[in-house]
Parts: structure tokens; C-alpha cells; sequence
């Protein structure tokens, strides 16, 4: 599994490492967190496939400020026997490039 997700590092490999990863994210929040997807599409031709959607994630941080973000997730699967597992993900947000910011809340 090779994984980009939109907070550093640039990347983690390994599924114990993606893990890590959600256990940070999971830690930062104070309550329930949501999760909406949307525009979810998913492809596959041999033992090979690929899906993408919008992710609208919400809850409260770890001081109880609410949060409201929306990323694009992108995910390459491979076929294992009769299983399909993810070897690749990559989440993103798009940036303003006069500002150099991302754009957390973005809207088609």
C-alpha cells in the first residue's frame, strides 16, 4: 500500500504506517466524527481497478472547535485471489494559486 494523504508526510507505505496515520487523524478529534461520500465511482478491468469520490468530513477537534472539510480521494485496487485491496490512495484538496491555500471547503 502506498498512500498520499493531504497532511505530511508526503507519503507512508505500508499498511501499518496508513494506520498510524488514521490513529493521528482519529486522535484529533473530540467526539463523533462524519463522513458523506459523494460522486463515488469505481472501475475495475482484470485484477485491476481504480474508484474516486468527494469525502465531506465533520466533527469537533480536540478543543472542540468544529471542523468541515472536503477532499478528493482517489484509490488504485488490485485483485488478490477473491479479495480487492488498495495499493495505492491518494487524497487531495485543490489549492488557490494566488494565495498558495487550500481550499478545505471546496465546491464544485
Amino acid at each position: 500500500m502506498f498512500v498520499f494523504d493531504v497532511v505530511p508526510p508526503r507519503q507512508y507505505v505500508g499498511a501499518a504506517a496508513y494506520r498510524d496515520d488514521w490513529k493521528n487523524f482519529l486522535a484529533g478529534y473530540s467526539g463523533p466524527i462524519r463522513f458523506e461520500i459523494s460522486d463515488l465511482a469505481v472501475s475495475s478491468q482484470g485484477s485491476l481497478g481504480y474508484g474516486h469520490s468527494i469525502q465531506h468530513v465533520s466533527g469537533l477537534d480536540a478543543q472542540g472547535k468544529p471542523v468541515d472539510m472536503t477532499v478528493r480521494v482517489t484509490d488504485v485496487y488490485r485483485k488478490r485471489g477473491t479479495v480487492w485491496q488498495i495499493v495505492l490512495e491518494h487524497v487531495s484538496v485543490p489549492v488557490n494559486l494566488s494565495t498558495g491555500k487550500a481550499d478545505l471547503t471546496s465546491k464544485p
